[in-house]
C-alpha cells in the first residue's frame, strides 16, 4: 500500500546578505586542438550563497556541464583545462589546488549528482557498500559506523525499505530509486555545495516531482547551496532564486528568476522561453475529420512475458505488460499514450509494429496482424513505421544517411536506384535538411537533425500510421519545438496518423487530438484533449498533471501528495492475474476506469 503525505513546494532563496560559499570569477575553459586553444566556456562569473539555489540553463553544447566539471576538478586533462579565471570555495582557489587536496574536498565539501545514475554507480557493488565506501573515504569511521550512516542517508531521502536496499545492486532499483541513492551519497557528508547536473531529465514526471521536492526539503534542513544545471525551464522556475542563461559557452543573461521569466532582455532567452511547451496552451492540434476511418484498431490486446526459474527453468511468474487494452486511431489523428515508465506504452507500440507477440486483435489499415505470413507482414509494415527515442541508436553509424533513408525503399523494391535517391533528396528537403547532406554519416549531425533523418526514413514508404515513441524527450526545448512543428505539418500535408508516446504532459497537450492515460498495463482514462486536460477524472491522471513543473515563477504550487512505500509490480505468480478495470463513458466518449489497481493513490 502506498502512503500519501502532503508537501509544500517553494523555491529556495538565499538568506539576505549571506556570504558567498562559492564564487566563479572570469572562468574560461579551453580545449587544445591541432596545436591551438579554443575556448568552450568564456569569462563566466557568478556567486553562490549558503542555502541558495542558482540555475544554469541552456541547450546542449552551451557549457553548463563543463562548468560543473571545472568546479569539481573533473575536467579530463590535458585536452580540457581552466585557462583563465578562478573558482573560489570559502576563499580557496580550486583551480590551483593539487589533486590530493581536491580529492579530499570533492564529495566531502562539494558534491555532485550526475544525470544518469546507472553510469555513476558501480554495478558489481551493493548500494550499502558504495554508500559506506564514500563515507569512509572522507571520514575516519569504522565499517559499522559507516554502514549506520549510510542507512540513515537512505532513510533521509525517503527510499522505501532502506534496509533491503542496502543489500541490493543498482540494476535491481528503478531509475527514481537510483537517483535517490545518488542524492543520499552526495548528501551523506553534508556538503556545503551540491551540483545537480540534469538530475531529473530521464525521470518520469511524478518521480521528477519527488526528486525536486526531496532536494528542496534537504536544502532547507541542511542549508546546502545548490547549483542546478538543466534545460527544463519549468524546473528553473520552481527551484531557483537566480538563473544564468548560457549559449555557446557564454552567459547571455543573468538575474533573478522572476525577472528573467517576466522580462527577458536577450533574444536568445526570449526564444528559449517561447519554445517551452506549456499546459493550458494546447492550440496546435486539430481533431480528425468526422468522415475519417480507423487506421488502427486494438481490441482487448494483451502482452505478457514469462519469467523462468528453478533448476528445470520452468515458468514461475509472468509479466503482465499490457492487459486488455482497446482503442482506435483515426486517419489524420494524433492519438497519445501517456504514463510512467513500465506502464505498457512502448510495449503497445512494439505490438502494433509486430515486434512483440500479443494476444487479442490488432488491425492496421484493414489487415489483422495475427497469423499473417512473412510476405503479408512485410506488406503490412509499409503502413506503419516507428520513430524511436534515441536517433543515434536507431541509425547505423557505418552507413551514409541517404542510404539509411533509402533502405526501406530498397527492402520493398520500390523504384530504381536513381528514383530512390531522388525521393530521398525530396524527403530531406521536406524535413528541413539539404541534398548535399545525403552522403554524410549520422555522427556529423546534431540530435535534432538525426531525429529529422529518422522521420524522413519513416516517411519513405508513405505509411498511414507513424508511431513516435518518446521521439522528442531527449531534445532541447527549441529543437523539440521544431520537431513537433514538423510532425504537425506532415500530418496536415500527408494525412498521416500518429501514435504519440510520451510522459511529458505539456507536449502531449499541445500535439494530441485524443489521449489515453495508462497505468500498470491498463488504460485508466481516455478522451479528447479538452476532456483529459480540461476535466481529468481519474486520480492518477490528476496526479500526473499536478506533477508537471510549470515555467512560471509567480505560480504557487499547492500542497501535493507525496508517495512512499512499494511501487506496485506487473509481475504475478503463474495463475494469478491483475485486477481488470472497466471503462465507463461519462459523456461524449470520455472514458474513465473505476478507481482500482491498488497503489494509484
Amino acid at each position: 500500500m502506498i502512503e500519501v503525505r502532503e508537501t509544500n513546494a517553494g523555491a529556495g532563496l538565499a538568506p539576505e546578505a549571506a556570504q558567498p560559499v562559492l564564487s566563479v570569477d572570469g572562468l574560461t575553459i579551453s580545449v587544445r586542438s591541432e596545436g591551438r586553444e579554443r575556448p568552450l566556456v568564456s569569462d563566466l562569473s557568478f556567486t553562490l550563497a549558503r542555502g541558495e539555489t542558482i540555475a544554469i540553463a541552456g541547450e546542449s553544447g552551451s557549457g553548463k556541464s563543463l562548468t560543473s566539471l571545472a568546479i569539481m576538478g573533473l575536467l579530463p586533462p590535458p585536452a580540457l583545462h581552466v585557462s583563465a579565471g578562478a573558482i573560489r570555495f570559502q576563499g580557496e582557489d580550486l583551480t590551483r589546488l593539487p589533486e590530493s587536496r581536491m580529492r579530499a574536498m570533492r564529495g566531502n565539501r562539494i558534491a555532485m549528482i550526475f544525470q544518469e545514475p546507472m553510469t555513476s554507480l558501480n554495478p558489481v557493488l551493493t548500494i550499502g557498500l558504495q554508500l559506506a565506501e564514500a563515507i569512509r573515504a572522507h571520514e575516519p569511521v569504522t565499517k559499522r559506523e559507516a554502514r549506520a550512516r549510510a542507512l540513515e542517508a537512505l532513510r533521509r531521502v525517503r527510499i522505501s525499505e532502506p534496509e533491503r536496499r542496502m543489500g541490493q545492486y543498482p540494476h535491481e532499483l528503478s531509475g527514481g530509486m537510483r537517483q535517490r541513492v545518488m542524492i543520499a551519497m552526495a548528501l551523506a557528508l553534508r556538503p556545503d555545495v551540491l551540483i545537480a547536473d540534469e538530475p531529473t531529465t530521464a525521470l518520469d514526471v511524478t518521480v521528477q516531482r519527488e526528486v525536486l521536492d526531496l532536494l528542496r526539503d534537504l536544502q532547507a534542513e541542511m542549508g546546502t547551496a545548490i547549483i542546478l544545471i538543466t534545460h527544463d525551464m519549468g524546473v528553473v522556475a520552481e527551484m531557483a532564486a537566480r538563473v544564468i542563461v548560457m549559449k555557446q559557452g557564454r552567459a547571455v543573461e543573468t538575474g533573478a528568476v522572476a525577472q528573467i521569466f517576466s522580462d527577458p532582455r536577450e533574444a536568445y532567452t526570449q526564444d528559449l522561453l517561447a519554445a517551452v511547451p506549456r499546459m493550458g496552451d494546447g492550440s496546435g492540434a486539430r481533431a480528425a475529420s468526422p468522415e475519417a476511418k480507423p487506421v488502427a484498431r486494438l481490441r482487448d490486446v494483451k502482452v505478457r512475458f514469462d519469467i523462468r526459474g528453478g533448476i528445470l527453468s520452468q515458468v514461475t511468474h509472468r509479466v503482465h505488460a499490457v492487459e486488455g487494452v482497446s482503442f482506435d486511431i483515426m486517419e489524420g489523428e494524433t492519438f497519445s499514450l501517456v504514463g510512467e515508465s513500465g506502464c505498457g506504452k512502448s510495449t503497445i507500440a512494439k505490438a502494433l509494429t509486430g515486434l512483440v507477440p500479443h494476444q487479442g486483435r490488432i488491425e492496421v489499415a484493414g489487415h489483422t496482424m495475427g497469423g499473417l505470413s512473412g510476405a503479408k507482414m512485410k506488406e503490412m509494415r509499409r503502413d506503419v513505421q516507428i520513430v524511436f527515442q534515441d536517433p543515434m541508436a536507431a541509425l547505423d553509424p557505418r552507413m551514409r544517411v541517404g542510404d539509411l533513408v533509402a533502405e526501406p525503399l530498397v527492402i520493398h523494391g520500390i523504384g530504381t536506384p536513381e528514383e530512390q535517391r531522388e525521393k530521398v533528396a525530396g524527403l530531406f528537403e521536406r524535413v528541413g535538411l539539404t541534398r548535399d547532406q545525403l552522403d554524410r554519416y549520422p555522427h556529423e549531425f546534431s540530435g535534432g537533425q538525426r531525429q529529422r533523418i529518422c522521420i524522413a526514413r519513416a516517411l519513405a514508404l508513405q505509411p498511414k500510421l507513424i508511431v513516435a515513441d518518446e521521439s522528442v524527450s531527449a531534445l532541447d526545448v527549441s529543437v523539440q519545438a521544431r520537431v513537433l512543428d514538423l510532425l504537425d505539418a506532415l500530418k496536415r500535408e500527408f494525412g498521416i496518423a500518429y501514435l504519440f508516446i510520451s510522459h511529458d504532459m505539456a507536449v502531449v497537450e499541445n500535439i494530441s487530438d485524443r489521449i489515453a492515460v495508462m497505468y500498470m498495463g491498463q488504460i485508466v482514462e481516455m478522451g479528447t484533449r479538452a476532456q483529459i486536460f480540461g476535466s481529468p477524472q481519474h486520480p492518477y491522471t490528476k496526479r500526473l498533471m499536478a506533477a508537471v513543473p510549470i515555467p512560471d515563477p509567480g505560480r504557487v504550487r499547492p500542497p501535493t501528495p507525496r508517495l512512499s512505500g512499494e511501487v506496485p509490480s506487473p509481475v504475478y505468480k503463474l495463475g494469478e492475474h491483475p485486477q481488470r478495470l472497466s471503462l465507463r463513458n461519462i459523456g461524449n466518449g470520455h472514458l474513465v476506469a473505476d478507481i482500482g489497481l491498488g497503489g494509484v493513490l
